[in-house]
């Protein structure tokens, strides 16, 4: 949510900063501004509410502001309506201090009467200008930017990433972060700052990864990180390996289409890194057999899509590994006081790796002595950082808010996970073992398939686009795939849908189905098949138009289905790689037949780094 891109060197600033913070559009935002250093040692400032071409378009690509070191944002609302005046950067009223700002300031309100009391007044309604005029507060206390930003520190409550311009340091910009993401980049005669590392790839893949409470330095020289008490720490950077390209369209309508065509490729990337002579070699997680045969039970936590990958692997789980394994919404889980007793391992899953309820939650049980692992796509993200275990995903970055490859490169990466734990624990033979990684391994092939069954998927969108409410029904894994098949109707095409285990129809759910109502059923579990058609029947007789998407050996359908969709056949336990796939397709052909914007839903961001 939010982004922030700032740069100095040797180059003019604002057409950079634009540039980066056109990489960031897939975070969400509602307004954008611009801060420049200018060539007379004023601060120039602009901003504009709506798109990010409107602030290029005011800017002329950002050829009308002088100088070679600014700062960008582009603003999600969470206090004060999106306007001009409440968009980002925020100054003082001197203009000699200027800010932008990613996250909350919780305590916004008394400190903004306590510098109301000192003679401040306030133009916009946002916690951010509270934060820039603190930040100023402190700077003439004690006439430092390091002091004045570590006093800052010292006294907002909440999450923040704060970029900052002091026109008595020109040419430079200090910054500082709490729980929301902030990486430094640097090149030989320039340095750069951004939300994520997209934003700034085209100029660098030398990325410093900033921690908690560092404040950061940027000047032409380089970066130069300090702790709060203003003293020197030494980091180490990480080379990017994926390129510039892989964070653009390429040729495609919309990152959402492009990101589903490369699902079998990010798939066959995490299981070729992570199968090494036929076996899964987890020995980067740290997890030994003694650690797992000696564990009660596992816990999954995440949010979305996130925690729909949980919920698929906690079927897959206790069927090969047989252990208890329970789910957790983040959210929730973050909030309760669950019974721990040390034996557990915790699942954190986040793409983003900055997910603030999933970071929450993974500290929550830290402090119980719990062992966590992380599973996440960002190397050097927060949740990885400070978890005791990492799993990176190989998806590459992923821009459409609504996930594709990064839930499918989870998905496969919980079957590793899965594979693991049921081999360590002896809970399959070798035989068996030897099977499953079979089929692990031929399912880039059949997700290639299924892709190229498209047609019938844009088809089929055609004829319901203007169906207002939609049903997704399954059982056992089937029902992990309805929930998420359901999330991403609703995201994209703001159509209200919802998803429920089949055989809960009975219990309240059947009095939504009258005529015309769409009835997804998903059948890929043999054994449970028959049940969810018995289902479908029920609300065809209720007036329901209904479609189904099977494997190819699923023979029972309901007759007078109005669409069956195949998926090949492959072993259940990862059927769901297969199923969601289609489901993707469809939300997504929903979408754009209903001229909605598929990379930039409304209300939504890609990495939910605030409450």
């Amino acid at each position: 949510m939010c982004g922030i891109v700032g740069y100095t060197g040797g180059r003019q600033a604002a057409p950079i900063i634009l540039d980066g913070l056109g990489k960031l559009e897939y975070r969400g935002y509602d307004s954008a501004g611009i801060a420049v250093s200018g060539a007379r040692g004023q601060i120039d400032i602009v901003k504009a509410k709506g798109k990010l071409k409107v602030l290029d378009t005011l800017t002329e690509g950002g050829k009308r502001l002088d100088g070679l070191c600014g700062i960008g944002h582009t603003r999600w609302a969470t206090h004060g309506e999106p306007s001009e005046n409440n968009a980002h950067p925020h100054c003082n009223t001197e203009k000699t201090i200027v800010a932008v700002h990613n996250g909350i300031i919780e305590n916004y309100s008394p400190l903004k009467e306590k510098l109301v009391r000192r003679g401040y007044t306030f133009y916009s309604d946002t916690d951010t200008e509270v934060a820039t005029k603190l930040v100023d507060y402190y700077y003439k206390k004690h006439g430092d930017p390091l002091k004045a930003l570590s006093e800052f520190a010292l006294h907002a409550r909440g999450s923040y990433a704060l970029a900052v311009l002091f026109k008595d340091y020109a040419g430079e910009i200090f910054a500082i972060r709490k729980d929301s993401p902030m990486v430094v980049g640097y090149t030989d005669g320039g340095a750069y700052l951004a939300s994520d590392v997209p934003a700034i790839l085209k100029y660098t893949r030398n990325i410093y990864y900033t921690d908690n409470q560092e404040i950061v330095r940027l000047s032409q020289d380089g970066a130069v990180f300090y702790n709060l008490d203003g003293e020197q720490i030494e980091k180490e950077y990480t080379v990017i390996s994926w390129n510039a390209e892989a964070a653009e369209k390429g040729g495609w309508e919309h990152f959402m289409l492009k990101e589903i065509h490369e699902q079998p490729e990010v798939v066959s990337n995490t299981l070729n890194y992570y199968i090494q002579d036929g076996r899964a070699d987890l020995s980067e997680l740290n997890l030994s057999d003694e650690y797992l045969r000696g564990i009660d039970s596992i816990i999954i936590t995440g949010c979305g899509s996130a925690y729909h990958v949980g919920v698929v692997a906690q079927y897959i789980i206790e069927d090969l590994a047989r252990i208890p394994v329970r789910v957790e919404i983040a959210s929730e889980f973050r909030y309760r006081n669950p019974v721990l007793t040390g034996r557990e391992l915790v699942v954190v899953i986040s793409q983003s790796g900055e997910t603030a309820d999933s970071l929450a939650a993974l500290r929550g049980v830290k402090e119980h002595g719990v062992k966590t692992l992380a599973l996440v796509n960002v190397l050097g993200s927060s949740i990885a950082r400070e978890a005791d275990s990492v799993f990176y995903t190989k998806a590459g970055p992923e821009i459409s808010v609504a996930t594709t490859k990064a839930y499918s490169a989870q998905l496969v990466s919980m079957y590793l996970l899965a594979l693991k734990i049921a081999e360590a624990r002896g809970a399959i033979d070798g035989v068996y073992y030897n099977k499953l990684t079979s089929e692990l391994s031929a399912l880039p092939g059949k997700m290639k398939e299924v892709l190229e069954n498209k047609s019938a998927v844009q088809k089929f969108a055609s004829e319901i686009m203007d169906r207002g409410d939609v049903f997704f029904i399954g059982r056992g894994i089937d029902y992990a795939v309805s929930i998420e098949s359901s999330l991403k109707l609703k995201e994209i095409s703001y159509i209200h849908s919802e998803a429920y285990a089949a055989g809960e129809l009975k219990h309240g759910t059947i009095s939504l189905i009258e005529e015309g109502t769409l009835v997804f059923g998903i059948l890929t579990q043999k054994a449970l098949a028959e049940k969810t058609v018995s289902n479908l029947v029920e609300t065809q007789s209720r007036g329901a138009y209904t479609a189904v998407l099977a494997s190819e050996s699923v023979q029972c359908l309901p007759k007078d289905c109005k669409a069956v969709f195949r998926i090949p056949d492959c072993d259940e336990h990862f059927s769901a790689s297969l199923a969601v796939i289609t489901m993707q397709l469809f939300a997504y052909y929903i979408s754009v037949l209903r001229g909605n914007d598929v990379d930039k839903p409304r209300n939504l961001a890609k990495s939910v780094t605030v409450e």
